[in-house]
């Protein structure tokens, strides 16, 4: 099988999953209460999540510059901020493509050096990009600790009943094994033959690119910026939340059915905790690779509402669609207005500068 039926055929199967999980989160939904519910919303604190959204990009592309800088002093503010946009694009259609996507941009972009090539080699972006995703990891970990160990007696019975992807059976521990082994004998052979001239010395050419890549988070002059930029991020998403919370609060219940009403009154004590809670479940949602996370966010934001609050399925989607659909739509705008200007960039033979820019 060539690798471009492999690549068919597995996103195939992350939109197929995509669409199981989207008809599970929807398929009990009274749609007469989910559109009652989703006319009734504030929808002004929506429009504010996806401005909040749009500062995160931002601190987002900001801090990635930060890793960037000692391999290319020229990377500019904007350039980091149009290969975010584009990227989440890119990862709606194609999961994970998105880093590779921008990756490229930003080589795209470097300045020369004195050899003629370009300062940003992509193996070099690439290492940095692992350093940018590791931070959002050890953030998640410890936002998701803090939760888990402060705030257990209250959101505990929903963390006990999700059930996430996990390996099983001990053939899946060999099978791991094994391939980090190969990984680990692919790269001593590639260091011995690193002055070789062929595809061995490639390959750790490659690799070299790539951790000093990932070094570069030791040379940066700008610590604060970077764990700075770090905590608006998240700070954001919290936001993000909130926000969410603030527009599905000022539901009017009394346009519901009788029969939801009592169900509903939890909606009306939901707060920045409540919120912190919801960002880390609708986070978890990101572990499943499917397409922008349509379908795996709504299923886990309904579970959470329903496991814990005891809100209903129509009402508990109502979140998870203004949550996620707010920021899909968001990401299409911003990517959409970062391809427009590097398409007039390019009609306008703009060239990359050579001397430092901000």
């Amino acid at each position: 099988m060539n690798e471009k039926v492999k690549n068919i055929l597995k996103y195939a199967v992350s939109i197929l999953l995509a669409a199981v999980l989207l008809y599970f989160s929807f398929k009990d939904v009274e749609w007469k209460n989910f559109w009652t519910a989703l006319s009734s919303c504030r929808w002004g604190y929506v429009i504010l999540s996806m401005l909040i959204g749009v500062v995160a990009f931002w601190a987002r592309g900001l801090r990635w510059r930060e890793l960037l800088l000692p391999i290319d002093g020229t990377t500019r503010k904007r350039t980091c901020f149009n290969a975010v946009n584009i990227s989440y694009v890119v990862n709606m259609v194609l999961p994970r493509v998105g880093e590779i996507a921008r990756c490229g941009y930003i080589t795209k972009h470097s300045a020369f050096s004195a050899d003629g090539r370009r300062k940003a080699t992509v193996d070099k972006v690439l290492g940095t990009v692992i350093v940018d995703r590791f931070w959002d990891v050890v953030m998640l970990v410890v936002v998701f600790a803090a939760v888990f160990v402060l705030m257990w007696k209250r959101f505990g019975v929903f963390f006990s009943k999700l059930q996430l992807p996990r390996f099983s059976g001990g053939g899946s521990a060999l099978m791991i094994i094994a391939a980090v082994a190969i990984v680990v004998l692919l790269l001593f052979f590639a260091w011995k033959k690193r002055n070789s001239g062929g595809l061995l010395s490639k390959v750790w050419g490659v690799v070299n690119g790539i951790w000093q890549g990932i070094g570069s988070c030791l040379r940066m002059k700008s610590w604060w910026k970077f764990i700075l930029y770090t905590l608006t991020i998240w700070v954001c998403y919290w936001f993000m939340s909130y926000t969410i919370v603030l527009a599905v609060k000022g539901m009017d219940l009394s346009s519901f059915d009788p029969s939801l009403v009592s169900s509903l009154s939890g909606i009306k004590t939901l707060d920045l905790r409540d919120a912190l809670f919801l960002m880390i479940a609708g986070s978890l949602g990101s572990l499943v690779p499917v397409p922008g996370g349509f379908g795996a966010f709504h299923y886990v934001i309904s579970l959470a509402l329903s496991t814990v609050y005891g809100i209903p399925t129509e009402i508990g989607i109502i979140f998870a669609t203004l949550s996620h659909e707010s920021q899909a739509l968001i990401q299409i705008i911003c990517g959409g207005l970062s391809y427009a200007y590097e398409t007039l960039h390019k009609e306008n033979g703009e060239t990359v500068p050579e001397g430092p820019s901000a």
